[in-house]
């Protein structure tokens, strides 16, 4: 359940301006997800979201940006959790991941930033990478096989 919660958290967090701990709880339980205040809280600690000035000079929550310092544990904890199979074909990587957690393994990877990586592209439970070069997708995919195996 918290696995699931907390990649609805970096969904909405994604694509909504969440100023509050109240209205990020509000929108969880909107999304089905009993919480209270205090469980937020502990998800934005683990998550180590943080809070970035908007266009319109308000406050909203999002993702710390990966030069601020290493990934959450707990995106790599997410990500092997939800990561199910790894292909590859030309230079893309494909990733199957638990319905509804593409995004949670997909920002995990891309606060990773990856070599030879050029982009992510996140659904359901699919997630896209796309390489620089079709010879660098099975050093890649090494790379990502290796995470789950840690």
């Amino acid at each position: 359940m918290r696995i699931s919660r907390q990649n609805k958290i970096l969904e909405l967090i994604e694509n909504y301006d969440i100023e509050t701990q109240e209205k990020l709880a509000a929108m969880l339980r909107e999304h089905g997800f009993e919480v209270t205040q205090a469980t937020v809280s502990r998800d934005i600690k683990e998550l180590q979201l943080v809070k970035t000035l908007t266009s319109d000079g308000r406050y909203k929550y999002a993702v710390s940006p990966s030069s601020d310092g290493p990934i959450p544990a707990r995106l790599i904890d997410i990500y092997r959790s939800t990561v199910r199979n790894i292909t590859k074909s030309g230079n893309i990587v494909l990733l199957k991941c638990l319905s509804g957690c593409a995004n949670a393994a997909g920002e995990a990877l891309d606060s990773m930033e990856l070599p030879h990586v050029i982009g992510t592209v996140a659904g359901d439970n699919t997630l896209l990478l796309v390489t620089d070069d079709p010879d660098n997708s099975d050093e890649v995919v090494q790379v990502l096989r290796g995470l789950l195996e840690k």
